[in-house]
């Protein structure tokens, strides 16, 4: 990859919580952060006071679910720097309607969806030409535990009581998406991952879980910092590989 200086990431979701906690930790290593935000207010509140420390970070305007937001940031970021060298897909929310398979209401399924797994593949999709032009792009898409198959399969698991479709699935599917994304672009030398933050408390989940957004980043600080992508395809938590 590039020197620090020179490196480049978007970071959507940027303005609170654990995509803040990545925005800050990339631009204090020297790297150029555009902070992806829904609300741009927000998002250059929360850009300052990055830059307040010494940051090279600027916000830019990204709904996931407006696609002119979209194209707008691409254009944005290839006018200023010509290419992207890491971008964190780490926008998302929930729904207090989801739930149960039997009970939820679908309405609340399709809008997690149309901007956990939907939004960020339009984002993806949109910022591929800046990624190809990295020596040594990679895509981080932000997902969870209760995205994997194998732990909500196992009675035992200790979130096992946690039964939200629409979240769960939405973050399964974006586990598939790193799946292929990592095959489809593997031989443009892009490596794609999924991250588990574990349990952190945000504002997504009422501030109930128990990491810290230092601890919950973690995950995707490391792989964007690593000189070399030691793999692709892979659901990478806290020093270790996570099951699918």
């Amino acid at each position: 990859m590039t020197d620090a200086v020179n490196r480049i990431a978007l970071v959507t979701g940027g303005n609170k919580g654990i995509g803040l906690e990545i925005a800050r930790r990339l631009g204090e290593a020297g790297w150029r952060v555009w902070l992806g935000a829904r609300d741009l207010d927000a998002g250059e509140t929360a850009a300052a006071s990055l830059r307040q420390g010494g940051a090279d970070v600027r916000a830019v305007h990204i709904d996931l679910i407006d696609p002119a937001t979209i194209s707008a940031a691409a254009a944005a970021i290839e006018a200023e720097d010509g290419r992207l060298d890491v971008l964190v897909n780490n926008a998302g929310i929930n729904d207090p309607r989801d739930g149960t398979p039997g009970k939820v209401e679908m309405d609340a399924v399709r809008r997690i969806f149309d901007t956990n797994f939907f939004g960020t593949l339009a984002v993806t999709q949109a910022m591929l030409p800046l990624l190809r032009q990295s020596p040594s792009a990679r895509i981080i898409n932000q997902s969870s535990d209760l995205g994997s198959l194998t732990r909500q399969g196992d009675p035992d698991w200790k979130f096992a009581f946690i039964k939200s479709l629409g979240y769960s699935a939405s973050k399964a599917a974006l586990n598939m998406l790193t799946v292929q994304l990592a095959a489809e672009l593997k031989e443009a030398g892009i490596a794609v991952n999924s991250t588990n933050p574990g349990a952190t408390a945000t504002d997504l989940n009422g501030h109930r879980g128990h990491q810290t957004v230092e601890e919950g980043a973690t995950p995707a600080v490391q792989l964007a910092l690593a000189e070399e992508a030691a793999f692709s395809g892979a659901f990478v938590g806290l020093g270790k590989i996570d099951p699918w």
